[in-house]
């Protein structure tokens, strides 16, 4: 655990910030590209699905079936054996997760929308003072091979992913990190058997971590939010659920409190 935190670099180009090469992880990628305005780069998702998500500034994305301007978090969902041209139209950054495809899965653009109402894509999870806002850029009801994805954004100074949980027989995670300032830092906590002391990250915008076991709650220090694209992975088709965690019982007094 020691060694799941990652820092995505700021220069130009494509980035394999997190693989099964470089990390305990399985299955799961996580990629970042940084382009100047009016740079380009032809991704091509070989034998993955991925999620490409972004981040910062306003790119147009150009494919035989789809031309579309995205701006700061829309995302497009991209199956395997795809070839995207992306172009900057302003300084911009995208995080993409990536997962292997099994054949389902269509390309699929989704606009951000907090506007719409709570329900399967735009959602609100747990209570003060662990509640917090969820955006689903890949959900369980789009058809695709292991990837579910989205945002999370944390209430002041609270926690996320609480009760700490950990889903390690069906699905692996990777947490990435945007929107937070070097003085508005959050804590990501990792562990393995209830009880025993977390290791504990310090993270900032740039940074990721992986959840490829374990439990893996986070939480924002007081006046700042954790904020993050986070990609879940699963470990065959069947598992591409987000009802399989399993609670830390050790919080079930707390939580009713």
């Amino acid at each position: 655990m020691k060694n799941w935190k990652y820092t995505s670099p700021v220069k130009p180009g494509f980035h394999e910030v997190i693989t099964p090469e470089n990390s305990d992880c399985k299955e799961s990628r996580f990629y970042r590209l940084n382009l100047k305005a009016g740079s380009s780069y032809t991704l091509n998702s070989d034998n993955l699905e991925m999620n490409l998500a972004v981040i910062q500034g306003r790119i147009i994305i150009t494919h035989t079936l789809l031309r579309q301007e995205m701006k700061k978090l829309d995302s497009l969902y991209i199956p395997g054996k795809t070839l995207i041209k992306i172009k900057a139209l302003e300084d911009s950054f995208c995080y993409i997760g990536g997962a292997p495809y099994e054949g389902i899965g269509e390309l699929f653009y989704r606009p951000i929308d907090l506007s719409l109402p709570i329900g399967n894509i735009h959602q609100i999870h747990g209570k003060s003072p662990y509640e917090r806002e969820v955006f689903m850029t890949v959900d369980t009801d789009l058809p695709a091979s292991r990837l579910i994805c989205g945002y999370t954004w944390s209430r002041e100074g609270a926690w996320t992913s609480w009760p700490p949980h950990q889903h390690e027989k069906y699905l692996e995670e990777i947490y990435c990190y945007f929107d937070m300032s070097e003085h508005n830092y959050g804590l990501h906590l990792s562990y393995s058997n209830p009880g025993t002391l977390p290791h504990v990250y310090p993270v900032r915008s740039g940074d990721a971590v992986i959840a490829p076991s374990g439990y893996h709650p986070t939480v924002a220090i007081p006046g700042s939010r954790n904020i993050y694209f986070w990609i879940l992975a699963a470990f065959c088709n069947k598992s591409r659920r987000y009802d399989l965690a399993k609670s830390d019982t050790n919080f079930d007094n707390v939580i009713k409190q």
